[in-house]
Parts: C-alpha cells; sequence; structure tokens
C-alpha cells in the first residue's frame, strides 16, 4: 500500500419530509417537520461546525426547505403582531388556556408524548412524571375534569423542550434555564421557547450554505416534492427487479416525462432560492433510479446521483463482489458507474455500514460503534489495498434514526467526525470532490431500476393500497390534462403545484398492511385531502370516493414509541 493512499469515504446525510400542510385549512397536520428541525438539522449542522476537518455530504428535498422557511416566517409573524401559526402544537404553547374539551384536551396529551420513551422522556425526570400523568388520563379520560391548566401547559413544555437538539441544549442557557425550572411554566416561559425555536428554523438554511461556501460540506438537491421519478417515467420499472409485481389498473403515468422535468426544474429553482448556487448532485427520492432517469438527470447536467447498493447488486448480476474480486476491483461497491452515453456518475450506498448506523448502533455504546464502523472501513481500505482511488458511500436520512440514540446521537456523531477527521487511513470527502480528484467510474452495460431499500421499487409500487394510490393520481392526473388549459394564472400554476404535491413518495410508502393503523390513517387522509384539492383548484368537484378512506394499516406498533414520518424506523 503506498504511503500516501487512504480510502475515501463520504457520509451523504439526506433530509426529507413531506408536505404536512393540509391544503383547506392552511393548517400543518403533523409537526414532524419543524420538530426536527429544532432537533435533528441544528444538530447536525453543529457537529461539522464543530469538527471543521470533517466533511459530508448533506441532501435537502425543497419541499421541506420550503416548509422549514414557512414555519419560521409564520412564528416569527406571530411573536411580532399576534398572527395565528398553522400548527396546533405551536399554537398551543403560546395559548394561555388549554382547549376547552375533554376530548381535545386527550388529543393534546397524546400528540405531547409522541417522543422516544427510553431516550426523550425517561430522560427527564419533571417530563417523566407528567407522562405518567398522562398515562392515567388515558385510562381514565374521566379524570381529565380534575386537571388543572398548569398540566397542560407543563407538558406543552417539555414535549418541546424534550425535542430540542441536544447542540441547543449543552450551549444555550436559556435553554438549560427552563428546563431547571421543571414545573410551572407561565405564558411568558413558554413565549420566551417559543422565540427560541423561531431563532433555529431561521437560521437553519445560512448555516448549511456557511458550510458550503467553506467547502466543508457539498449541497445536493431532491427533486421537488420528492417522487419516485422511476415509476413516473414507466410503470413497467417496478417489474425491472422484481418480474411479477402487480401494477396499478392504470398502464402509465400520463405525461410522466414532463411531470419528472417539472419535479427537477422546480427543485432546482428552490435550490437556489434558498442556498444562492446550482448543485452539482442529487439524490433522487429514496434513491429511485433506472436507466430514463438517469437519463434525464444527466441531461440537466448533474454530475453524480446515487441509489442502494441492491440496485448495483441487480444491475450486475453475480459478477458483482462488493469489495473482493482481484486487483481490478471492475464490478466492485467501492467505484462510482456511468451508463454508456450519460454524463451522470452513479454512486452506490453501502446498505450493511449504513444501516448499522441507521439501525443498529444506536444499541451500542458511542465510542465502541465508531470502533466497530472503522475496523469495517480499515478492513475495507485493506481489501482494496492496491486500488489507488477506493471510495466508500455511507447514505443515511440526517433526522430519524437519532432520537434511538441517548441524547439524539450526540456522543456517536462527535466521536464519528472526529475520529474518521484524524485517522491516517481514511478520507473524508464529498462525491463531487472525488470525481474532481479524478477517482475512477466504471462504465454500467444496464441498470436495474430501484432504489436504496432492497434495491427494487416495491415500497412505492406493487402493494393494493399503494396500487390503488397510483390509480387515484392517475385519474386526477388526467382531471388535470383536461383542464388546465382552461386555466388562466395565477389558478394554472396552483393546480400545477398541488399535481406536484400529490406526486410525492411519502403516500405511497406508508400505505400498506404492513405499516401502523395510526399512520397510515393519518396519510390517507392527508392524501385524499391533497387530491380533492387538486380537483377544486380546477374547478371540478372531487369524487365522491375521496371522502373514504381506502388504505390499511396493521396497526403493528411503532419502533421506540413513536413512528415518524420521513422514514423514522425504516427496515
Amino acid at each position: 500500500m503506498s504511503a500516501d493512499r487512504t480510502l475515501k469515504v463520504v457520509l451523504c446525510w439526506h433530509m426529507h419530509q413531506p408536505n404536512y400542510l393540509d391544503p383547506l385549512s392552511g393548517a400543518y397536520q403533523l409537526p414532524w417537520t419543524y420538530l426536527h428541525g429544532i432537533k435533528d438539522y441544528a444538530d447536525m449542522a453543529s457537529h461539522l461546525e464543530s469538527n471543521p476537518q470533517a466533511r459530508a455530504v448533506v441532501n435537502f428535498a425543497p419541499v421541506l426547505l420550503e416548509q422549514i422557511e414557512d414555519y419560521a416566517r409564520q412564528i416569527r409573524a406571530h411573536l411580532e403582531s399576534g398572527s395565528p401559526i398553522g400548527d396546533r402544537l405551536l399554537a398551543a404553547l403560546d395559548s394561555p388556556a388549554p382547549p376547552p374539551g375533554n376530548e381535545e384536551r386527550l388529543t393534546l396529551i397524546r400528540e405531547c408524548l409522541r417522543a422516544n420513551r427510553a431516550n426523550v422522556i425517561d430522560r427527564f425526570p419533571a417530563y417523566a412524571r407528567l407522562a405518567r400523568l398522562a398515562d392515567c388520563l388515558e385510562e381514565d379520560p374521566g379524570s381529565l375534569m380534575y386537571v388543572d391548566e398548569q398540566f397542560f401547559a407543563d407538558i406543552l413544555t417539555w414535549y418541546h423542550l424534550g425535542w430540542m437538539g441536544e447542540s441547543v441544549r449543552r450551549a444555550d442557557p436559556r435553554l438549560r434555564g427552563l428546563q431547571e425550572k421543571g414545573a410551572g411554566y407561565t405564558v411568558e416561559d413558554r413565549r420566551y421557547l417559543l422565540a427560541l425555536i423561531a431563532e433555529l428554523l431561521e437560521g437553519l438554511t445560512e448555516r448549511y450554505r456557511r458550510l458550503a461556501e467553506t467547502g466543508q460540506i457539498e449541497l445536493s438537491v431532491t427533486p421537488y416534492a420528492h417522487p419516485i421519478l422511476p415509476l413516473l417515467l414507466d410503470f413497467q420499472t417496478a417489474r425491472e427487479a422484481l418480474p411479477e409485481s402487480p401494477l396499478p389498473e392504470a398502464e402509465a403515468y400520463p405525461g410522466g416525462e414532463q411531470r419528472a422535468r417539472w419535479h427537477i426544474e422546480e427543485g432546482l429553482k428552490s435550490f437556489r432560492h434558498h442556498f444562492g448556487f446550482e448543485p452539482r448532485g442529487c439524490w433522487p427520492a429514496e434513491g429511485g433510479v433506472s436507466e430514463a432517469t438517469m437519463g434525464l438527470l444527466s441531461e440537466y447536467g448533474f454530475a453524480w446521483a446515487a441509489t442502494g447498493e441492491g440496485v448495483l447488486g441487480n444491475s450486475l448480476g453475480s459478477d458483482y463482489t462488493r469489495y473482493g474480486g482481484g486487483l481490478e476491483l471492475a464490478n466492485t461497491l467501492c467505484h462510482p458507474y456511468r451508463l454508456e452515453g450519460s454524463g451522470t456518475a452513479c454512486f452506490f450506498r453501502d446498505d450493511e455500514l449504513s444501516d448499522l448506523i441507521g439501525f443498529q448502533y444506536s444499541e451500542w455504546h458511542a465510542d465502541d460503534a465508531v470502533s466497530d464502523l472503522i475496523q469495517r472501513l480499515e478492513a475495507i481500505n485493506a481489501a482494496t489495498a492496491d486500488h489507488p482511488d477506493a471510495l466508500v458511500p455511507i447514505i443515511l436520512d440526517g433526522e430519524n434514526a437519532w432520537e434511538h440514540y441517548p441524547e439524539n446521537g450526540f456522543h456517536f456523531l462527535s466521536a464519528l467526525y472526529e475520529r474518521l477527521g484524524e485517522h491516517p487511513e481514511l478520507e473524508l470527502t464529498t462525491f463531487s470532490a472525488a470525481l474532481d480528484e479524478g477517482v475512477t467510474v466504471n462504465p454500467l452495460d444496464r441498470l436495474i431500476a430501484g432504489s436504496w431499500v432492497y434495491g427494487t421499487l416495491s415500497t412505492w409500487m406493487g402493494d393494493k393500497d399503494k396500487n390503488r394510490g397510483w390509480d387515484l393520481l392517475v385519474a386526477a392526473k388526467e382531471a388535470f390534462d383536461a383542464e388546465v388549459p382552461g386555466l388562466e394564472e395565477p389558478a394554472r400554476t396552483a393546480a400545477t403545484h398541488q399535481l406536484g404535491i400529490c406526486e410525492g413518495s411519502d403516500w405511497f410508502w406508508w400505505f400498506g398492511d404492513y405499516n401502523p393503523a395510526d399512520v397510515v390513517r393519518d396519510f390517507d387522509r392527508l392524501y385524499r385531502l391533497h387530491l380533492s384539492q387538486l380537483y377544486r383548484l380546477l374547478n371540478v368537484e372531487p369524487p365522491e370516493y375521496l371522502a373514504h378512506a381506502f388504505a390499511h394499516g396493521s396497526g403493528r406498533p411503532a419502533q421506540g414509541g413513536v413512528m415518524l414520518p420521513g422514514h423514522a424506523s425504516r427496515t
């Protein structure tokens, strides 16, 4: 091994939440965007800021960026002028009194327990006491009449304190003061907390922009509303990896290529608005790729895209050898690949290492987990010793694993960046930097369509409820095609944007009888609301079937006590 030869390692964090806005009321139906904002997006920026030697790729879905921006604007306007906040938990945080009815109060209590019980609620004795009382109220709702208003003020405050990022908790004396108070929170205390939430959300985009400007991170983008591009382009791609996969009744998505282009163009426009420059890389939603998808990304000038290891395995078949296979390493994971005629290199996620971080290391001591990961990387380095530019892509959600770690993954992430950054045989880098340095890009004869999940598209098509969801979308798109030519601006733009929201991937992810019933119910309802709003924007009466639930869940309990959209417990 050459003395100056190092194994390149790319940490790629994908930030994504779907659109939770009720198009009729204008209120957010689920709070995950702002909660992840004050916890995970703030913490992930802080870890990078605290470790200048670290390098990473950070990918944002535009629909997430726009919701963060909207939350920050709404909260600031509320604090300055008293205008309403379109989120019931934030509105309740600054309300002088709890909801008047018992059912509304019980709903609020349940919402304030949607956090990891072991790592968030039980960590704080004051929050744990409130949770135990809430459990008693759940068993005997009639006793709600004996609970005073202070209980609601305290549990709302602790819910938001519990969701705060660990970096904020350790560095901000205002937050520590609220925690130390423990109980008896006043309206002024809660307004103080609300101002801190606004401050955190307002600063997120600028923090990541500064990290990109210094070269510490590379920022990349996902097409606008997080659609599964291969399926927009061709339903048959679902059968490339699974030939027997059931398909929707519709043969194809009408005008799919035009819609795929819209999402790419709107995604780029949103990215430029938030960060001020053009991204070089794209994480297609869920790593969903096909040959047609890669051709489209190449046409738009992306230098790189990325997907799951299973896609490479399916595409290479028996020739795939992961990190072995001789000195040439022609069919392994340690290089990007490029289809003939494409200008876009495709990197493939190391599923084993990525999933260790996402799903297993949370149960380990942080130092042991980081040591194990480094030992595995050192083994890969040894296995590829005669190859000068081997690279390992570690790609996973940047928000959802950490609630399963003690203290929001603070110790693990701190040790990860520090030890990788100083390791003499491992080099943290980014995808664009690796390409600029001339990393070998192998040719790829064919690409079997798939995603980061199992290397297939089965998470979004094939189940009866998923297919039904696609058929509902196809019907809405046919109405759009018939009516939108007669619309004038700005109605045409509003309908086009609403269609984009309906084309997002999460509606189909959560449909399926293997998912928790309450989460499926939430997404079923919100999806039908978005489809109904599309019809209304087209001046068409929504079909009666959109008034009725169609998706089913198993009622499987959520992992860790809470199932968060945006892939918290995805396996």
